[in-house]
Order: C-alpha cells, then sequence, then structure tokens
C-alpha cells in the first residue's frame, strides 16, 4: 500500500461516525464451515448406506434421528455466524459534525424490580443517575411490580438526595436564571402595551377602507390631502396622488372587474421622513405583474391590458410590486423617495414631523418582523402569549428536574398481568413517562457512566443536505449482559461470552440482533407503533380482549420471554437493530443451582411459547435469514430428546452388547474422527478470542441440561401453567443433589457400564476391543460433560476466614 493510500485509510475513521467490519478470521472459520458441512454430509450419507445396526434397530434408528438431528442444528447454527460483524462508534459527545448537547434526545430509564432487595435496587439507580448525560434530559423510574413499601420509600430518599446533588443545582439555577430573564422581558412588554396602543390610534389615520366604486376617488384624495406633512416637496406630491389614483383604478377595472361594488379596498399610507409607502389591498384574483412585464417587454404598451396604468404609476414611483398576501389579498405596494425641505416650519413644526416620520417607521419595522399579525398590538400579544409560555415551560422544568421516580401498577385479580412485559408496558402507556429512548435495566444490572453516550449515537444519521441529524430506522441496540459476582471458575457456567460474542455478532449482520431484556436502549416510537398495530389485530380477533390489564404496549406478552419476541416483532415491521459489543453494565449471576435451573427453564419455556405462538417461519414482514436466526434458537431447545439417545447408546452397550452402529470400530473411528476434528476446529475459528475454558463450560451446559430442555417442551405441549419466576439476587442456601437425579442416574450407569465392560472384556466375553475402547471413549466425554452440574449441586462459596 503506498504511502497516500495508508493515510487516506488512516483518516477514513474520522470522517465516520461509525463502522462495521467482519469479526476477526472469519474467512477462515468460512472455509472451515464448507468443509465441516462436506464431511458431516459424508459422514450421516455412510451412517444412513453402511452403518445402521440391524440387530437392534429400536436403538439404531434414535441414535440416527439424533445424529441427523445434530447436523441440522450445527448447519443452522453455522450459517448463522456466517456474517459475524464487529461495530465501532464514535461517543455522542465526539460525532462529527458535532451535535449540540441542547439536542441530545430525551431518555427515560425503566429499572424493572419485583421484590428484590432494596440495596441492590438502590445501586444501579444511583448509577443510572450518575449516567454521563445532560440531567435536565435524563429521567430515572423504578418499575415496582412488587408495589412494595421499603421501594417506595426508597425511591424518594434517592430522588431528595439526586435533586441535592451539584449537577441538579446548577441546572435549576440555569433555569431560575432563565425564567427571571423571561419575566423581566415580559413585564417590558407589558410596559410597552399602552404606548403601543396610543401609537396605533394615532397612525391609525393612515388607513382608509372603501368599496369598489369609482365616485369614492374625490373622498381618498381628501383623505391622503389631509396626512400631507409640510416638509414633503409638491412634485413628489403629485405623483403620490398619481400614483393612488391609478392604484384605485386598477384595483376597480382590474382586480375588482368582476366582483360586487361592495367590495372593500384597503388603503395605507405611510409616510415617512425620505419616502412614501403606498399600500392598496384588493380581493381579485392573482397576478403575476413580474411574468406580465416579461412578456410584454418594456415599455409596456399602452394599448395593453392594463398598459397605460402601468406606464403612469412606473414613471410617478420609484418602486412598483404587486403580491399576494398569507390573508388571500393582493397588494400593490409603491414607493416614492424624496428629500424633505423643511423651510419655512419652526422647529417645533420640524421636530414634530421628524418624529412622526420616525414613529412611523418603527411601527412599519415592526409590522414587516412579524407579517402575519395584523397590527403592531397584535404583534405586543403575542409576543407576550409566548413569553408566558416560556415561563411557564421553565417553571413546569424546574418542577420536573426531579429524576428518580416511582411507578407501580394495580394488579386486579383474575386478569393476566404479563409479568416483567406488563410493568414496562404499563410505564410506557401510563403517561408518566415521554423520553424519546428507553433504556430497559433488570434490577440487579449497574450501568457503566458512558452507556448512553456509547449507544444513543447508532439512532441518528447525519442529513447532508439538510445539515443535521435525523432519525434512523433503529429500533433498539442491544448491549452484552456481563456479571461482577462470577466465582472462580465460573461453576454454572453463566459467562456468556460465546453468545455476547459470535452469535449475537452473526445475527447483527443479518438484522436479527436480539433484544435480552436487559442493557439495551429502544427506541419509544418503534415500540409504540409496533404495540398498537399487534393491539389491532388482537382485538380484531378477539374484542374481549380489550379489557386485558396491559395487552396494549411495546413489548410482547404472549410468552414469558418477552424480550426475543418483541425484537421479532420489530424486525417484521421493518425496524432495524443493532448489537454493540461493549460491556456497558454488570449485574448479578445466579450463585446457586436452584436460580440458575429456574432462569434456563424460563428462557427455554418461553422460547418454545414463541415458536408455537408467534412462529417466525410463518411471520410476514421477516427475511429469509432473520427467519433462520430466530427459528435455530428455537430449534436448539429440542436437543434434551436427542441428548437423552446420545447419553444413553454407550450404556445400554456396556450392558447389554447391543451395538447400535455396524462396524463400530476402525471403519467408524476413520468416519467419524475427521468430522469431529473439523467441528471443533470450526468453533474454535467461530469463537476466536474466547478462552476455551468458557467453551468447554459452555459445552458442558449444554448437554448437562438435558433434562431442562425437555421439562421445557412437555411443560408447553401439554399446555402446563407457565408462571414468569423472577430469578433471586441472593443465593439459595442448599445442596441441590435433588435438582440433578437425572444426571446422577446417567452418571452413575455410565461409570458402573465402563467397570462391567472392562471386566467383560478382562473376561474375554468381548472379542472386538475396539467397540469397548470406542464406548469407552465416548462415555468417558459424557462423564466429563456430565461432571459440571452435580459438582454445581453442592458447590458453595469459599467463606471468608475469620480473623483471629
Amino acid at each position: 500500500m503506498s504511502g497516500t493510500a495508508a493515510l487516506l485509510t488512516d483518516q477514513l475513521p474520522l470522517r465516520r461516525n461509525r463502522r462495521i467490519r467482519l469479526r476477526d478470521r472469519t474467512l477462515l472459520f468460512r472455509y472451515l464451515v464448507v468443509v465441516n458441512l462436506i464431511l458431516g454430509g459424508w459422514y450421516l450419507h455412510w451412517r444412513l448406506t453402511q452403518s445402521i445396526g440391524q440387530a437392534a434397530l429400536w436403538l439404531a434408528l434414535p441414535l440416527l434421528a439424533a445424529e441427523i438431528y445434530m447436523y441440522f442444528g450445527g448447519v443452522l447454527f453455522l450459517v448463522g455466524l456466517w456474517r459475524p460483524i464487529q461495530r465501532q462508534v464514535r461517543s455522542l459527545n465526539q460525532l462529527t459534525p458535532p451535535l449540540a448537547p441542547d439536542h441530545y434526545p430525551t431518555v427515560d430509564v425503566f429499572i424493572t424490580c419485583c421484590n428484590e432487595p432494596a440495596a441492590i435496587v438502590e445501586q444501579t439507580t444511583l448509577a443510572a443517575l450518575a449516567m454521563d448525560y445532560p440531567v435536565n434530559q435524563l429521567r430515572v423510574y423504578i418499575l415496582d411490580d412488587g408495589n412494595a413499601a421499603d421501594i417506595r420509600a426508597l425511591s424518594e430518599r434517592l430522588c431528595l438526595l439526586d435533586l441535592r446533588s451539584p449537577p441538579l443545582q446548577a441546572a435549576a439555577a440555569a433555569l431560575d436564571a432563565q425564567r427571571n430573564q423571561l419575566t423581566a422581558r415580559l413585564r417590558q412588554v407589558e410596559a410597552l402595551h399602552q404606548d403601543v396602543a396610543a401609537v396605533e390610534q394615532v397612525l391609525s389615520q393612515h388607513s382608509l377602507r372603501v368599496s369598489s366604486q369609482p365616485e369614492l376617488l374625490p373622498q381618498i384624495l381628501a383623505w391622503f390631502d389631509q396626512l400631507r406633512p409640510a416638509a414633503l416637496p409638491d412634485q413628489v406630491w403629485l405623483a403620490c396622488q398619481t400614483a393612488l389614483g391609478e392604484g384605485f383604478d386598477n384595483a376597480l377595472h382590474h382586480a375588482h372587474k368582476d366582483l360586487p361594488a361592495e367590495t372593500p379596498i384597503e388603503l395605507e399610507a405611510v409616510i415617512l421622513n425620505y419616502g412614501v409607502l403606498l399600500r392598496i389591498w384588493d380581493c381579485g384574483h392573482p397576478f403575476d405583474l413580474e411574468g406580465y412585464l416579461q412578456t410584454h417587454g418594456e415599455p409596456v404598451d399602452d394599448w395593453a391590458e392594463r398598459g397605460r396604468g402601468l406606464t403612469i404609476l412606473r414613471q410617478v414611483v420609484d418602486d412598483l410590486s404587486y403580491f399576494r398576501s398569507d390573508d388571500g389579498r393582493n397588494c400593490l405596494l409603491l414607493i416614492k423617495r424624496y428629500e424633505p425641505q423643511p423651510e419655512g416650519l419652526s422647529p417645533d413644526q420640524s421636530e414634530r414631523w421628524q418624529r412622526l416620520g420616525q414613529l412611523q417607521s418603527l411601527h412599519q419595522l415592526l409590522r414587516l418582523s412579524q407579517p402575519s399579525q395584523p397590527s403592531a398590538t397584535a404583534i405586543l400579544a403575542a409576543q407576550r402569549q409566548s413569553l408566558q409560555a416560556q415561563i411557564d415551560q421553565k417553571t413546569d422544568q424546574l418542577a420536573d428536574l426531579a429524576r428518580c421516580r416511582y411507578i407501580a401498577r394495580d394488579k386486579p385479580k383474575g386478569r393476566p398481568h404479563h409479568a416483567k412485559a406488563g410493568n414496562i408496558n404499563h410505564a410506557l402507556f401510563s403517561g408518566e413517562t415521554q423520553g424519546d429512548f428507553v433504556l430497559t435495566l433488570d434490577a440487579d444490572h449497574i450501568p457503566k457512566p458512558q452507556f448512553m453516550q456509547r449507544v444513543l449515537p447508532y439512532f441518528f444519521d447525519f442529513n447532508l443536505d439538510r445539515g443535521q441529524y435525523e432519525g434512523n430506522q433503529i429500533a433498539f441496540v442491544q448491549t452484552p449482559q456481563a456479571f461482577y459476582n462470577l466465582p472462580q471458575g465460573d461453576p454454572f457456567g453463566h459467562d456468556a461470552h460465546l453468545f455476547y460474542g459470535p452469535i449475537q455478532q452473526g445475527k447483527d449482520g443479518m438484522n436479527s440482533a436480539f433484544y435480552t431484556g436487559t442493557n439495551a436502549v429502544l427506541r419509544r416510537e418503534a415500540l409504540v407503533s409496533m404495540g398498537l398495530q399487534h393491539f389491532a389485530l388482537d382485538f380484531a380477533k378477539d374484542e374481549q380482549r380489550l379489557a386485558e390489564f396491559d395487552l396494549i404496549g411495546g413489548l410482547s406478552s404472549i410468552s414469558i420471554t418477552e424480550d426475543m419476541n418483541t425484537a421479532m416483532r420489530l424486525h417484521s415491521v421493518g425496524w432495524r437493530s443493532v448489537y454493540h459489543s461493549e460491556i456497558l453494565a454488570e449485574g448479578l449471576a445466579p450463585d446457586d443451582l436452584s436460580s440458575t435451573l429456574k432462569q434456563k427453564l424460563r428462557w427455554a419455556q418461553g422460547t418454545i411459547q414463541v415458536m408455537l405462538r408467534d412462529n417466525p417461519l410463518l411471520k410476514p414482514g421477516l427475511s429469509f435469514w432473520q427467519r433462520l436466526q430466530y427459528f435455530q434458537t428455537m430449534y436448539s431447545y429440542f436437543v434434551g430428546f436427542f441428548i437423552a439417545i446420545f447419553l444413553a447408546s454407550p450404556i445400554i452397550f456396556f450392558f447389554t452388547g447391543l451395538i447400535p452402529v455396524d462396524n463400530f470400530g476402525p471403519q467408524f473411528a476413520l468416519h467419524f474422527v475427521p468430522v469431529y476434528v473439523i467441528n471443533r476446529l470450526t468453533f474454535v475459528a467461530a469463537s476466536w478470542g474466547i478462552p476455551l475454558r468458557e467453551l468447554w463450560r459452555n459445552e458442558q451446559y449444554a448437554i448437562a441440561l438435558f433434562p431442562l430442555y425437555i421439562q421445557a417442551v412437555w411443560s408447553v405441549f401439554t399446555n402446563q401453567p407457565i408462571k414468569f419466576q423472577v430469578t433471586p439476587k441472593q443465593r439459595q442456601s442448599g445442596v441441590y443433589l435433588g435438582l440433578v437425579r437425572v444426571q446422577l442416574i446417567f452418571f452413575g450407569l455410565t461409570l458402573a457400564g465402563m467397570i462391567w465392560g472392562l471386566v467383560q472384556l478382562i473376561l474375554g466375553n468381548w472379542p472386538d476391543p475396539w467397540v469397548y475402547i470406542i464406548n469407552s471413549a465416548w462415555a468417558g466425554y459424557h462423564l466429563a460433560l456430565l461432571w459440571v452440574i452435580i459438582r454445581a449441586a453442592w458447590w458453595r462459596p469459599k467463606q471468608p476466614k475469620t480473623p483471629a
């Protein structure tokens, strides 16, 4: 690359507020995906045509079905990672061109809670109030679905504490100073009222309203003559009289020629110290004087229509124009300039004449500054009204400075409340929140100060034609979920760098990033419009649902995982999404197995609910790739049944000797090992940068949770009641071996089977040692996968040492 090209490349980011690039090693990953899919297809072909265990079809066919399911699940997963993108963005206060803080959008922070400890909610609320954002454009709402007295008291205390903070005190002082300045201006305007009214009374004689009758010309000239100042030369006055007469004649014989004689003509004479302005207002049709002059040329033919009158007017005045006013009338404007001749005037007469001309000048300047107002007193009244409105606005802003607020809702019995979705929807449509954007936070997720600065730039594009930032079609920006309480080794598998890394980045590359319920900023307009649209559809199907509690809303309430379905609905109506892979908030992860399993069961049940009630494969508006991304997540939760088959296969072999695969020896290894190795390499390339220990932990839990996945599918398909359960934010004490008894049974049977098989091998009951070796390797892999959840069942955090 040349030096100039390198310089341009280095400077390119400086000219962009946002950049997108593919994740590192994406090309290598794509090559490996192709190889992986080819080898996987080759392996399945071998399994289908040459290796089905005929002696145990009852086991061989389910195992083959499990392998086919896994292959297609892998296809969906890998294709979903095909375009993982990484985004770079300038902070809101570093945009080019800059965006003034006064133009920042308003933001509402929704902290959703339901019976969490007040100390946890307080920590999150204080962090939200401390975010780097203008204090008068940020509101923090504690959405207390438990309606707890201690949370209500907490919000009141934090509100008072925030009002005493230096930023709020400075904002209050600035608003008060602005209000005082506006009040002073209002008093000055009010003091002018009587004088301005008196001036208009004096100047009112300079206007005359007559009907469209030619015999009124002498009256008009008489009215005009009594306005003549002594210092105005005779020749100039004669020219003005001529212009006035010709203008009146034009209104009579041209503008009003087909109108009744009662049609009014308004005349206005403005006599200044160095010029005379004559305005003649008629009610005729529009007339393009400039176009007329261009058509007829100059000088105008006296015999052409209006020709003689125009010739006279152009000879006697200095400026001539004819235009249409906003009130539907036409105005003929005639201007005649002159040099005053004050000779022969007494000092008092000269001073009075000059002051009257100056008064007219100021009056005309005021009128011209606001042509929509009919008079100076009307301008003054409008100014007074505007100032009062601004004062009231500043007063409201002062009263509205309280940033920490509390919202709770009634929960009538017998009506659905929709848990977290209903809580947020109630806040959106309660009338108490008005922010342009909404940041949703779980009660324990503590935002970092730069959260809004880093996320909001995605919602705006700079319009070069208009020279300003404008909103775009981004509905929400999701950021990662991270946790600050993870113990060493992450025994419960909460680290989510895989999902909040290549998986979300792959979804983002196909405009299908998931909203995960917290640490995300959503555009209110998108939520409200989408909510109203789906409410209309629901109401059309069942009018009785009108009374359903909090049915109308931006967040989907058809599932206990409202977040994913909300994103899918937004995508289906044309909104876009962004995944920003920067940790901007950290929360509490469940640190006991019971809480962990409740959370994961809720996710699985909710996802399957969405598949049954709003299937992405059938949903209008989604692109092919969006359908694939959403369906892949739903497809993955059926894996529990097939994992059970995999786990059972070596156990059955050890105790019965039945083999579900023919050629379960070197021939099997020849086909399976290359596929397995390429699969591992593909996965490592896709997740490059994530520690191998974490990837292994993710794989362990993906297998070890198979009873939970089966329970989720069974409970949804059998219509068992499913309730939203808030994940506990404090450790639930106890040993939870009872929660993993299925895993314990498989673990024990696998271990016993390996020992029994070894005994049979030693005794010579199995002639082919390769079958035992392969099954033992398979079983050992299963033991390593299952051990993680068994160990987690009795894991406890280390107790701090008691000081001596």
